[in-house]
C-alpha cells in the first residue's frame, strides 16, 4: 500500500477535530473552575525604626514594648497598639567613644524566647563600636509574638548611642491591644510613636526620631 493511501486511512480513523478556537475554551475553562487560593491575608508591615540613647541604659525591652512603639489614640490618655504581633529581624547598635574613653554595647536575647546568645562590641579610637544581633532562626525569638511582658532583649549602652531596630509588624484576628501607658493630650485618631522601652517621649531613655509625631 503506498504512503499516501496509509496516510488517508489514519485521517479517516480519527474522526472530526475541534476548532482550535473551541479546544483553547475547554483549556481556560478547566484552569479556572475556582479562584486561586488566598494566602498571607493579614496586613503586614516590614520597617526599620531608629532611637537614639539619651542616657546610659541597661535595659530590658519586651515585645509589650515594641509593640507600644507605634500606636493610634482613642483618646487624650488612651492609645491602642496598630499592630498585635511582631517578629524581630535585627537589632543594631552604633557607640562612639568618649574623649578616648572607650565604650562597650551588648544586646542579648532573652532566655524564655531567644537562645540566650550575648552581643557586644567595644569601640577602639575612633571607630565606635557596633553590632548586628540576629535571632538565631531555630529561636521563638525570630518566630512572630504577640504582646507580653516577657522579655525581647536586653540592651546595655552609654548615652549618644543609636539604635535601630528592624522588624515586622502584624494584625491577626485578636482583639486591639491597649498601650501599657497613658498618653498625655493626645488627638484622637491620631497616629503616634514612642519610646523603644514603651514610655513616653518626656519619660524614656529611647525616644524616636526628630520628625515624626511622638508622645
Amino acid at each position: 500500500m503506498s504512503n499516501n493511501k496509509r496516510n488517508q486511512l489514519k485521517k479517516n480513523t480519527r474522526g472530526p477535530r475541534r476548532p482550535k478556537q473551541q479546544r483553547n475554551v475547554a483549556f481556560k475553562i478547566e484552569r479556572m473552575e475556582h479562584p486561586p487560593q488566598v494566602n498571607g491575608y493579614e496586613i503586614t508591615h516590614k520597617t526599620r525604626l531608629r532611637f537614639t540613647v539619651t542616657a546610659a541604659a541597661s535595659v530590658t525591652i519586651t515585645y509589650q514594648n515594641i509593640l507600644d512603639a507605634l500606636l493610634v489614640a482613642t483618646s487624650a490618655i488612651a492609645g491602642f497598639d496598630l499592630f498585635d504581633l511582631v517578629k524581630i529581624r535585627s537589632v543594631e547598635v552604633w557607640s562612639q567613644a568618649a574623649l578616648g574613653t572607650p565604650s562597650t554595647i551588648t544586646v542579648t536575647y532573652a532566655t524564655a524566647t531567644g537562645d540566650r546568645s550575648i552581643h557586644t562590641d567595644t569601640s577602639l579610637g575612633v571607630k565606635p563600636a557596633y553590632i548586628l544581633a540576629i535571632p538565631s532562626k531555630n529561636s521563638l525569638a525570630s518566630f512572630f509574638q504577640a504582646s507580653a511582658a516577657g522579655q525581647a532583649f536586653v540592651v546595655v549602652c552609654p548615652a549618644g548611642s543609636i539604635l535601630d531596630l528592624s522588624c515586622t509588624y502584624r494584625v491577626s484576628n485578636a482583639a486591639a491591644v491597649a498601650a501599657q501607658n497613658a498618653l498625655v493630650g493626645a488627638t484622637v485618631g491620631e497616629f503616634y510613636y514612642r519610646g523603644l522601652d514603651g514610655l513616653a517621649t518626656a519619660g524614656t531613655n529611647f525616644p524616636p526620631i526628630a520628625g515624626v509625631a511622638a508622645i
